[in-house]
């Protein structure tokens, strides 16, 4: 397990890695990482990060989609979500349902469609799911850019966490407000919802709400109950937004495409990006 210093070291590397657009070799490849040894690592780059400037606003849920779970993992398969801090820095609010997004300096990105939630109050630590639910104040689509430093995105799930959760941007569109009535059933609602994906005009893929552990609303139930084994980092707070996982496989994305999503089954609108 890294000490302390050793996290330090590994979270100054990935971040150095990033902001050059360097390729990385997986820790995994050469020492034992641990799931735990991972989430160091994450603290050590929050530490960085914010010592830096920026600020944190909630939390990246990633491998939330069980279908994808036997993709990755070269040693074994991924069989449990990974999370990490999002910060301001790489979150952008849309004023449209249409927007160009630059690729410059991102590693091997790939789309993935979600939800993303804000709450709106703080969950009480032993919350039943309905009053994690209940503290939920909007819900929006979103799409996230997912980098990965390790060639061919062959790694481990203590890897991914490590690499910042693979995050690269999240483009958030036009929240929508939860009323009473809406969150009651919202677990419900979520899992029978569906996307569809498309490039150039051209379906891709086609994912569904309860691909996510069931539902999105199931996702964040269960970043909620990991954080309490998690002591180094701090419970959901009021405030803080959510990306909950990809309902489809994520895909490749190069400059020069352009693609868009759909929803049936839910009241949001897609979301069409432009790459340059």
């Amino acid at each position: 397990m890294p000490m302390s210093s050793q996290a330090e070291h590994y979270a100054r590397q990935f971040l150095q890695a990033r902001a050059a657009a360097q390729s990385l070799a997986p820790i995994s490849k050469t020492s034992t990482l641990s799931i735990d040894d991972a989430y160091d690592i994450a603290k050590s780059l929050d530490t960085i990060r914010m010592a830096e400037g920026e600020t944190p606003i909630g939390r990246k849920l990633g491998f939330t989609n069980r279908t994808l779970w036997p993709k990755y993992g070269e040693k074994e398969a991924i069989n449990a979500p990974i999370w990490s801090t999002l910060f301001d820095s790489t979150i952008r609010y849309l004023n449209d349902t249409y927007t160009v997004q630059s690729l410059t300096g991102a590693m091997r990105p790939r789309i993935e469609p979600e939800l993303v939630f804000k709450l709106g109050r703080t969950p009480a630590k032993e919350a039943s799911i309905d009053e994690l639910a209940d503290c939920l104040e909007w819900m929006a689509h979103a799409l996230e850019i997912v980098v990965s430093p390790y060639p061919d995105w062959q790694f481990e799930a203590a890897d991914a966490i490590a690499a910042l959760g693979l995050h690269g941007t999240l483009l958030i569109g036009e929240p929508r407000i939860l009323s009473n009535a809406t969150r009651h059933h919202l677990g419900q609602v979520l899992a029978n919802a569906s996307v569809s994906l498309s490039c150039d005009g051209t379906l891709l893929a086609a994912g569904f709400g309860s691909n996510v552990l069931d539902s999105p609303l199931h996702a964040i139930w269960h970043l909620h109950q990991l954080l309490k084994t998690q002591t180094q980092f701090n419970p959901l707070q009021a405030g803080e937004i959510i990306t909950t996982g990809t309902w489809t496989d994520a895909y490749p994305v190069l400059p020069g495409q352009t693609w868009s999503t759909a929803f049936a089954g839910i009241g949001l609108a897609g979301l069409s990006v432009s790459f340059s």
